[in-house]
């Protein structure tokens, strides 16, 4: 009895104190603030295959999906994409970072990152869309 008293308080604190965290305000802002400038792409296929494996994050497109109003989840996605746009941001383009820095990333397996790709299985780029996105990035200006 003893036991089943300690796991139904165990419940009830869980309970209010994920109810208390939803009421931190940081990482419910989900803007998307304007694009003020695109690179200029080598084919409209080398967008499309960073819009979906790269722009969440790293540019002013982020698709906020439903469990980024969630705390603690919308803590780390806001986290992440704040970190993406301010690293560098497909809708703000100032020219290329270091040149083939982008590629590279891409090229290790960095980018996307593991955990994203199983939320958002559409960025898990094949071989030959692996090697057009790279092509795409290299020749960006």
């Amino acid at each position: 009895m003893y036991i089943k008293k300690m796991l139904l308080s165990i419940f009830i604190i869980g309970v209010v104190v994920f109810g208390l965290i939803q009421l931190i305000p940081y990482g419910h802002s989900h803007t998307n603030p304007p694009v003020t400038a695109e690179p200029t792409w080598d084919s409209p296929q080398s967008r499309a295959l960073a819009e979906r494996a790269c722009f969440s994050c790293h540019s002013n497109q982020t698709t906020w999906p439903w469990y980024s109003n969630v705390a603690p989840v919308s803590w780390l996605i806001q986290r992440d994409v704040d970190g993406g746009r301010r690293r560098m941001n497909f809708s703000q383009w100032r020219g290329m970072p270091e040149s083939g820095e982008l590629a590279e990333i891409v090229s290790s397996g960095e980018m996307p990152p593991w955990f994203y790709v199983i939320m958002h299985p559409e960025a898990n780029l094949s071989d030959a869309e692996k090697t057009q996105l790279i092509s795409g990035l290299n020749a960006l200006k």
